[in-house]
């Protein structure tokens, strides 16, 4: 894990820049905005698990502009709409890690996790074995999700 993550001994690309250049099914894109775009996570907590990331390169909430902070927002919505419509989870826990010391793998690039959690779906392996089972295939899952998240948007 983590093999593809920049850092100041490595000439590794920033993924979160390198990812919306390509294809929405290889990079596993979901949805594409005009200052942000949604992507799954290739190490998910649980299925599901998507990252809310802007284009530009920032590290720092505080470094976005107002448009990108709205746009972020309503990223954020669309997504859980998108998951509750696709897999019906009974919650989601949203956050951002700022800094490495707070827990950022990819600390230069700003990015938000949505992760749909269901009662029950708590277990050791993501913490002590460093291990994580999913139950669908990253590419199936994106394709499902991008279907639901174009519906969402549809009605809005």
């Amino acid at each position: 894990r983590g093999e593809n993550r920049p850092s100041a001994a490595n000439d590794v690309e920033c993924p979160f820049c390198r990812v919306p250049r390509g294809d929405d099914t290889s990079g596993l894109v979901v949805a594409r905005g005009e200052l942000v775009y949604a992507v799954l996570n290739l190490y998910p907590y649980s299925s599901g698990h998507l990252l809310i990331c802007p284009y530009r390169h920032v590290a720092d909430y505080t470094d976005l502009t107002p448009a990108e902070i709205a746009e972020f927002s309503a990223f954020t919505g669309v997504g859980m709409r998108a998951l509750r419509r696709l897999s019906n989870p009974g919650g989601f826990n949203i956050g951002m890690n700022q800094g490495a010391v707070a827990g950022a793998g990819i600390a230069a690039h700003l990015h938000q996790h949505i992760v749909p959690r269901w009662s029950g779906d708590a277990n050791f392996l993501p913490i002590i074995a460093r291990t994580r089972t999913m139950s669908s295939l990253l590419e199936t899952t994106r394709d499902l999700l991008a279907e639901a998240w174009r519906r969402e948007a549809e009605e809005l």
